[in-house]
């Protein structure tokens, strides 16, 4: 190989690193960042006493409060709720609004509304589960699919076979032993497995089908687990075996943003057809907004990416990039 070619190879594999390292860092940033926003407004919550709506984050580890401002106890908000409650009052002036300095003595100590909890209170007036029960399984193995992913982009950043194998044995055997260890030897799957009873009755408390749910939900995550080791088993055999193999390393982790809505849209499925009968009212079974403005009863509903979301869609374009490079590499043979 001539010197210059030499040269350019050597800049495309550090192109190729650094684009790998870049995606390495913004997913796990992603990870530890809100996602996805959802939001309900309603005339019962007025914009000047709960600017945020009630609000929640969806994030790869769960779901977060996204209420970030304090209700405040304004007088149209009273007036709203008694004129919901049938009282006949003077309504709401904002001139007279204006001079009462009162409102500030009100609210300057009030702590911002737990809109996890408040939104799960409206929704099991329809027959919604607890929006904590959501996505179990994830909620558990998430952290290992993630580490699954940062072994394989470890991987791909190396551009000789050799050191790919070396660094992704090492790697997968640290990722299989922390998630056995954590999951079966620490019991962490037994204790979610109780908590997500507990929470799964918190509205509607059917003892049988929740204790069937839990059973499942061990069974399930054993089998992902069991799964996730062998997958780490199938992709070093390939890259072992199969030369363009190792352009997967990078390919498949760049899907992360499809991954996370495909399964964020199921579990919103899941939601809007599983409604309890015992809810005081009675709608027909319906898909939530996966993205946009929506309609429910009296509610209007807003579904939109958050700037964790952001962080994967980076992150996915620098791989797919990283990915043409490297394929290039391999086709001229400067890469293996």
């Amino acid at each position: 190989m001539q010197p210059q070619n030499t040269a350019a190879a050597s800049k495309q594999s550090l192109i190729v690193r650094g684009l790998t390292l870049i995606a390495l860092v913004l997913m796990i940033g992603a990870y530890f960042s809100p996602t996805w926003w959802v939001a309900l407004t309603a005339p019962n919550y007025p914009e000047d006493a709960f600017p945020d709506g009630i609000r929640i984050h969806f994030s790869f580890t769960g779901v977060e409060n996204g209420c970030s401002t304090a209700p405040k106890t304004s007088r149209l908000m009273t007036e709203t709720f008694q004129e919901d409650l049938g009282s006949q009052k003077e309504r709401y002036n904002p001139i007279l609004e204006a001079q009462k300095k009162q409102q500030s003595d009100i609210n300057k100590n009030a702590e911002a509304l737990d809109c996890v909890h408040e939104m799960n209170t409206i929704n099991h007036y329809v027959g919604m589960h607890p929006i904590g029960i959501g996505a179990p399984v994830e909620r558990q193995v998430s952290r290992y699919v993630f580490g699954f992913f940062g072994v394989m982009l470890l991987g791909f950043a190396m551009a000789k076979r050799k050191a790919r194998l070396a660094v992704l044995a090492i790697g997968f055997a640290a990722v299989a032993a922390w998630m056995v260890g954590e999951l079966f030897v620490m019991g962490k799957m037994e204790a979610y497995a109780q908590y997500y009873m507990e929470e799964a009755g918190a509205f509607f408390n059917e003892p049988e089908r929740i204790a069937q749910w839990g059973s499942t939900l061990k069974s399930v995550t054993t089998g992902v687990a069991a799964g996730l080791i062998a997958a780490m088993a199938v992709v070093w055999v390939g890259v072992w075996k199969i030369r363009g193999f190792s352009l997967l390393l990078a390919f498949v982790p760049a899907l992360l943003p499809i991954f996370f809505v495909i399964d964020y849209a199921g579990w919103l499925w899941f939601f809007g057809h599983n409604l309890h009968p015992w809810g005081a009212f009675t709608v027909k079974p319906f898909m939530p907004t996966v993205f946009g403005v929506g309609k429910v009863a009296q509610f209007s509903t807003y579904s939109y990416p958050y700037w964790g979301y952001l962080l994967v869609v980076i992150m996915s374009l620098c791989l797919l990039l990283a990915t043409l490079i490297r394929r290039k590499q391999m086709r001229e043979g400067t890469a293996e």
